[in-house]
């Protein structure tokens, strides 16, 4: 990496939005955010932000354990919008202009998700948060991510991932000798099932040549170093994998 971006689209889970906590959402942690999303849009960087839900709920798990799967769905992408508001307050606070566009219509909190709207929005250099996902059960956040920065004609997909600072051949919480990426390609993510995000999202961003950076969430000057072109987690992108120095 080494040009700068001018148009990004950060996916947030919504475990990043917990710190050290086992649910819920850290107003500080949330605060943090906003400060390091306000640093980018300080640069006239175009930002949308796509977030996730599983700090509150996670409708996989629900319906293992018996749920309707639409319905556990649908309820996961109602705690995102929860999210969205939770980050759009923040922003706000720290005096960066938002809106918050979702994917299922609640007029009374935020606005419907059209996309020509959410480009001219991000043109007037207010940051878009996208929430409910797709609208669609069965579809993940991660998928959703990969649809908005397409639709969006984002230059990158940033996934900002909670304690893990990139891709690795292995586990590193399990594996110390694992080794970390500088850069993977597409097709080697999905083949050795490295866990950059879901399989349909990863196959959508390869088929339409999407670059992937995946970062650390807690490193607080990730996010601008990663808009400026800087050398910072794992570049998932098109041609040869390589490791990371050793």
């Amino acid at each position: 990496m080494s040009e700068r971006h001018e148009r990004v689209l950060l996916k947030l889970s919504g475990e990043a939005l917990m710190g050290d906590s086992h649910y819920g959402i850290d107003p500080t942690v949330v605060t943090s955010l906003a400060q390091q999303i306000k640093k980018v849009a300080d640069k006239n960087v175009q930002v949308a932000v796509v977030i996730g839900g599983g700090n509150i709920w996670r409708g996989i798990s629900a319906s293992i354990k018996g749920m309707d799967r639409s319905t556990a769905d649908y309820m996961g992408m109602v705690a995102t919008v929860l999210n969205g508001l939770a980050l759009q307050e923040a922003s706000e606070r720290a005096g960066v202009p938002t809106r918050v566009m979702t994917a299922i219509e609640m007029h009374e909190v935020a606005e419907p998700y059209i996309r020509r709207r959410a480009i001219r929005h991000m043109e007037k250099g207010r940051v878009v948060i996208l929430a409910a996902g797709t609208g669609n059960p069965y579809f993940t956040t991660d998928t959703a991510a990969a649809l908005r920065a397409l639709e969006l004609n984002a230059d990158i997909l940033l996934m900002a991932k909670n304690g893990i600072d990139g891709v690795y051949d292995s586990d590193p919480r399990l594996n110390p000798a694992a080794r970390r990426y500088e850069r993977v390609s597409h097709q080697e993510a999905i083949e050795r099932d490295l866990r950059v995000m879901d399989a349909a999202a990863l196959s959508l961003c390869r088929e339409n040549n999407v670059p992937i950076l995946v970062f650390n969430i807690r490193d607080d000057e990730a996010i601008e170093r990663a808009v400026e072109g800087g050398q910072v987690g794992t570049l998932v992108v098109a041609g040869e994998s390589r490791f990371a120095p050793a």
